[in-house]
């Protein structure tokens, strides 16, 4: 089996934690015209943060995302985790200000960014380094696949070289980090999930998140489902790819999730996906060789 992001939790912070998902108003350089216009193409017009709350003020952020969450968590801690679009992308004076305050609580015990790895100059990497001296941090970046031609296909915008730098110059300041990966990408093969797994290994990443490609309304990606240009993997094929990079991981790697859950209402494909208690209930029995 693999480690947890629970048991990693418990023997780190010594008790049950809580992500707390923010939403700071950031943008992104495939949005903003930097990069491009359209976002990545299965990004949502919420930039994949549709359940961080929203509001200006992060600490009214992180107390009615506590309150939600809390009868769950009787106890526990949190994690203020900037969840939407790209939660570097902005001066250092603003992004201090902005992680400061969301670890000001004493409820707070750490720090988690959700950035691009095109997103990280020398001085921001610093300000993570300072933060981090202060309450623990970790950075999540989005590879989603090693595949070159299927990063151009969903407008990734940089390139694996620079993922690889990226975890690297963070490693060297002492950050911990994560990789989103994407199974069942637009015709990729099971080569290619183990190929991105082994990319991430490689590149010294402390944690892994796995998710099925699920579809959401209203993105480009759902055009392309819509005209059958692809299917999206069903449940028991899922299981058996993200088994497979599973095993690929060194046993100290923390694995943060093995599913993934797009809002319901917006949910296009795959449906199953929208059952999450099963979900896992059912990857959980299979993993385990149940």
């Amino acid at each position: 089996m693999y480690k947890t992001l629970n048991e990693y939790n418990k023997e780190k912070f010594g008790c049950k934690v809580y992500k707390l998902s923010l939403d700071a108003g950031f943008t992104c350089p495939n949005r903003d015209g930097t990069k491009g216009s359209k976002g990545c193409i299965f990004c949502s017009s919420g930039g994949s943060g549709e359940f961080a709350e929203g509001g200006n003020d992060i600490l009214a952020q992180l107390e009615a995302a506590k309150k939600r969450v809390e009868n769950k968590n009787k106890g526990g801690k949190y994690i203020a985790y900037f969840q939407s679009f790209t939660n570097t992308y902005s001066d250092v004076k603003h992004l201090k200000s902005l992680y400061l305050k969301a670890i000001s609580p004493d409820f707070i015990v750490g720090l988690s960014v959700a950035t691009r790895p095109d997103c990280l100059p020398d001085d921001t990497v610093e300000l993570l380094k300072e933060i981090n001296k202060i309450k623990p941090v970790t950075v999540e970046l989005g590879l989603q696949t090693a595949n070159p031609k299927t990063a151009d296909y969903i407008r990734r915008g940089y390139t694996n070289d620079e993922y690889v730098l990226a975890v690297k110059r963070l490693k060297s300041a002492g950050i911990n980090t994560v990789t989103h990966i994407i199974i069942g990408l637009p015709n990729e093969t099971v080569d290619d999930a183990t190929n991105t797994t082994k990319l991430a290994v490689n590149a010294g990443t402390d944690g892994v998140k796995f998710h099925m490609l699920y579809v959401i309304k209203g993105t480009d990606l759902a055009l392309d489902y819509l005209s059958g240009k692809f299917t999206c993997l069903n449940l028991e094929e899922y299981a058996q790819i993200l088994k497979r990079c599973l095993a690929l991981l060194p046993k100290d790697t923390v694995v943060h999730r093995i599913t993934g859950d797009g809002a319901k209402k917006d949910l296009l494909a795959p449906m199953w996906s929208a059952d999450k208690k099963r979900v896992l209930n059912y990857l959980n029995k299979y993993l385990k060789g149940e």
